[in-house]
């Protein structure tokens, strides 16, 4: 345990706990057989097979793949690599990004113009298509840039980014809790949002800090932190976490679990933080009984296989890449999974 903890009054397990380190086995059982098999089932668990779930570790979920494959497409240019990655992660869904990429003849920030792709994605509602993701609210920001629909607002927010050279000040940033910091000057970017989009931005080779730095607990985290501890004693929602990412070897020596790993590489703070939102879905399923923090009773969210294969791939720089396996299957190195 961290020395700063050594005084402080640690939290008190609940019945609930082992499920945290149960579910994360079962669901990296499946991100793994998945890889390996490309028709089902493959798990025995009705509540995981029946609903949607992120992997356990965020970087190797279908959206993170996306986004790290095209932070890694072309040469490094920082103000293009900032610009792709905040404009694919507000709106946070793939099918958004390739409609504008395909509309613009390819995305780049020296072609960016808030009218233009306004105009593109207003088309695309009006089409009856969704531009934004149902994994996290975006906040409007029209009291602060004064459009009248959501994607407006959003264009004008990424304009504004580009304009004040947020790149060059990220780039010169010492902690990821700096970069933190700064995205969460921008208006509509709250605590939850503009943790995730640091890490989103770490993921690339604009700035390059440990996973173990810094995390932000979100609504769902808080709500399953208080499902998996009857009490937090002195400790934080963050401190929880890191005491999670801390014990993760000892916990589940405990459980008879095997540790999950990323091909060597163990859970981050930003996955303990991911996995304790995912446990709280799970326990929606397995006890409704326990409402927990959001007073949530069922997983919105039903699984459905995609049908559109990725490459696997992660940030050169974690040095996991050579360790990814050879052939699958179907395909060598694809993520099939949602």
């Amino acid at each position: 345990m961290p020395t700063h903890f050594t005084r402080l009054s640690k939290p008190k397990k609940s019945v609930l706990y082992p499920i945290y380190w149960q579910f994360a086995v079962k669901r990296n059982d499946i991100f793994t057989r998945r890889l390996n098999m490309s028709q089902g089932p493959w798990t025995d668990d009705p509540v995981l097979s029946a609903n949607r779930f992120t992997n356990i570790f965020r970087a190797s979920d279908r959206v993170s793949q996306y986004l790290i494959n095209l932070q890694y497409e072309e040469d490094y240019d920082a103000r293009n690599v900032f610009f792709k990655t905040l404009l694919f992660k507000i709106f946070n869904r793939i099918e958004t990004y390739k409609y504008l990429e395909k509309e613009t003849g390819g995305i780049n920030i020296n072609s960016f113009t808030i009218d233009h792709y306004d105009h593109l994605l207003t088309t695309r509602m009006a089409m009856k298509y969704k531009v934004y993701s149902a994994a996290y609210i975006m906040p409007s920001a029209g009291n602060v840039f004064g459009y009248k629909l959501k994607h407006s607002n959003h264009l004008a927010l990424l304009d504004r980014m580009i304009k004040d050279k947020l790149y060059d000040s990220l780039e010169s940033c010492q902690s990821l809790q700096a970069v933190y910091e700064m995205l969460l000057s921008y208006p509509s970017l709250g605590p939850f949002l503009a943790f995730q989009y640091a890490i989103d931005l770490n993921y690339s080779p604009l700035t390059n800090f440990s996973e173990m730095d810094f995390v932000i607990a979100g609504p769902g985290a808080k709500s399953g932190i208080l499902k998996c501890f009857d009490t937090l004693g002195d400790y934080s929602f963050e401190d929880a976490i890191k005491m999670m990412t801390d014990e993760q070897g000892e916990a589940c020596n405990q459980l008879h679990l095997p540790l999950p790993t990323l091909w060597g590489r163990n859970l981050q703070l930003i996955d303990c933080q991911n996995l304790f939102c995912e446990v709280d879905k799970y326990l929606r399923g397995t006890n409704p009984d326990i409402t927990g923090k959001s007073g949530r009773t069922r997983i919105k969210q039903k699984f459905t296989a995609s049908s559109a294969p990725l490459p696997l791939f992660f940030p050169p720089k974690w040095e996991l890449n050579n360790k990814l396996p050879q052939q699958c299957p179907q395909e060598a190195n694809v993520a099939m999974f949602s």
